[in-house]
């Protein structure tokens, strides 16, 4: 079966720092760890996951005329992941500082450049695409305000889709209870499945209550779960499969590295237990390097763990 995915949403840089990383106001100076500047972006870490088990990937994105949307371009060329649809705007490229703890971070972002992508940018690029993967909706709002329309018009074409919308800044989840119907697979986390089943109007207590509500619109809804791996529902049916117990590095960017193993699979027709198991430990290995990249798995070493 020959595949080719479409990612579109962020592209940027993630500047890691790990150590003391809670800030102490007053001029307050703080020695770190560690610092690294690394391919982010949750668009940007799952198209390099993708290309990196093999699947033919591009991405649709926009970056500034600056070092840092020089240096996003190259990371992501280096990684396997046709660029020709990421576009060079005026606009300062957007940046993330990840302050990383061992089992959490905070994400402080400017935005710039990467939020004025538009639908007409995604349909033109999804023209040889047979999956299209969106990513942080919040941060791409003029795309996100025409995503329905948008998923009817690749639906109506063929090609399969996927949401992972992160973190709504906001905390408002507008926009997003539209999009339920016409989009194959929702890919959020624990807390996101939570505040999207809220914008339903679901008063929902756990993950797998937020998840059957949310399927009950339409998608195949896929929950990641931390360190306790992830799980999925089809219709009512409930699916689980557990992380790998490892030693943390970094965990930024391991939900998306969770996407791209679930969707290297599923979109290769993979069963939808096994496609699950293949991203909980792709989640998981990912979390071996610092940055969203640092320690992706290679199908090799998915198939030794799944």
């Amino acid at each position: 079966m020959s595949v080719r995915v479409l990612v579109a949403g962020d592209a940027n840089l993630d500047l890691v720092l790990r150590g003391d990383v809670v800030p102490r106001f007053g001029q307050a100076e703080q020695l770190l760890d560690s610092a690294d500047l690394v391919l982010g972006s949750s668009a940007g870490i799952c198209a390099a996951g993708l290309a990196l088990l093999g699947i033919e990937t591009a991405l649709v994105a926009r970056v500034g005329r600056d070092v840092f949307g020089d240096r996003t371009r190259e990371l992501l060329a280096e990684s396997g992941v046709d660029v020709a649809a990421l576009r060079t705007v005026d606009e300062p490229t957007g940046v993330s500082v990840i302050l990383s703890a061992p089992e959490d971070r905070a994400i402080l972002t400017l935005t710039g450049a990467l939020a004025g992508i538009t639908a007409a940018e995604v349909l033109a690029a999804a023209d040889a695409a047979t999956h299209v993967h969106f990513a942080s909706s919040f941060l791409v709002p003029g795309l996100t305000a025409e995503l329905p329309a948008v998923l009817t018009a690749l639906r109506e074409r063929g090609i399969t889709t996927s949401l992972d919308t992160n973190w709504d800044p906001a905390e408002r989840w507008g926009g997003i209870v539209e999009c339920l119907p016409a989009v194959d697979v929702l890919l959020p986390n624990a807390a996101e499945a939570v505040a999207l089943a809220g914008a339903l109007g679901e008063e929902v207590a756990d993950a797998e209550s937020a998840a059957l509500a949310l399927a009950e619109r339409g998608p195949l809804v896929v929950v990641k779960d931390g360190a306790a791996g992830g799980l999925a529902v089809d219709g009512t049916a409930v699916m689980r499969a557990p992380g790998l117990d490892l030693e943390v590095v970094d965990t930024t960017g391991a939900g998306d590295s969770f996407d791209a193993g679930f969707l290297a699979a599923w979109t290769q027709g993979v069963p939808l237990q096994a496609a699950l198991r293949r991203a909980a430990v792709a989640g998981s290995l990912s979390t071996r390097g610092s940055g969203g990249t640092g320690g992706q798995a290679t199908s090799a070493e998915i198939d030794e763990r799944a």
